[in-house]
């Protein structure tokens, strides 16, 4: 059985180049430093598996080459990040649509219609202007990353990357062999909505990472246990 792909802890930071103002990074003093800090974040290192396309493809190549414990730092120019800002992604709509659906607009907030969502720019005379654009666009992208270490234990890759797609990572069983990777799952799995769809995306990183064919998700039932009397 041959690895694929690398798997690391990594930190990260990510700000516009033209104005180095930071808008990501899973560092919890770095986040309230630069006023991100979300309580319902978990700040730690982030498991990260090269090849993910979680960041873009010339970040993820300098983490395949990095070092552990040695700063990167790269650059994405704006044609190869999220692209220039497209005037045709500027909408206008009616406010008494917003107003409908009790949402009282006002600039820079964050709105949703249809699929889509967007930034309201301004707000006046009947009419709401949004900025459909992403809000990295027209902008170069600036990222250090730090590789904290590589995870090289079989199960604690498995672990890893089940606490990428998934939570409560420590309640499931791993065992990873040479033609497939075996998974018991744990209680929360029997009545959680999203696990069967986080179930297709960790077979496709449990392939890639263990070079296996085989993924086995195995489901277990078992009476509870009735305590001992004396």
């Amino acid at each position: 059985m041959a690895d694929t792909k690398k798997l690391f802890h990594i930190n990260y930071t990510a700000s516009f180049a033209d104005t180095e103002k930071m808008f990501d990074t899973n560092i919890e003093s770095v986040a309230k430093e630069n006023d991100l800090y979300n309580e319902k974040v978990t700040y730690a290192p982030m498991p990260y598996i090269t090849g993910s396309k979680m960041f873009f493809p010339e970040v993820d190549e300098a983490i395949a080459n990095g070092e552990v414990g040695k700063e990167i730092e790269i650059t994405v120019p704006c044609e190869k990040a999220a692209g220039a800002r497209n005037p045709k992604n500027i909408e206008l709509h009616a406010l008494k649509d917003f107003y409908k659906n009790e949402i009282n607009p006002y600039p820079g907030m964050p709105v949703s219609l249809g699929n889509r969502t967007g930034v309201v720019m301004s707000v006046g005379a009947g009419r709401v202007k949004v900025d459909f654009n992403s809000p990295l666009a027209g902008h170069d992208i600036t990222y250090k990353v730090t590789i904290v270490d590589e995870i090289t234990d079989a199960v604690e890759k498995a672990k890893a990357i089940m606490g990428i797609h998934f939570t409560a990572a420590d309640d499931f069983g791993y065992a990873v062999m040479e033609d497939k990777v075996v998974i018991t799952e744990a209680d929360v799995c029997k009545f959680h909505e999203s696990w069967p769809i986080a179930k297709y995306s960790l077979v496709s990183d449990y392939r890639n990472v263990f070079g296996v064919d085989r993924v086995e998700f195995v489901q277990v039932w078992e009476t509870a246990k009735k305590p001992e009397t004396e």
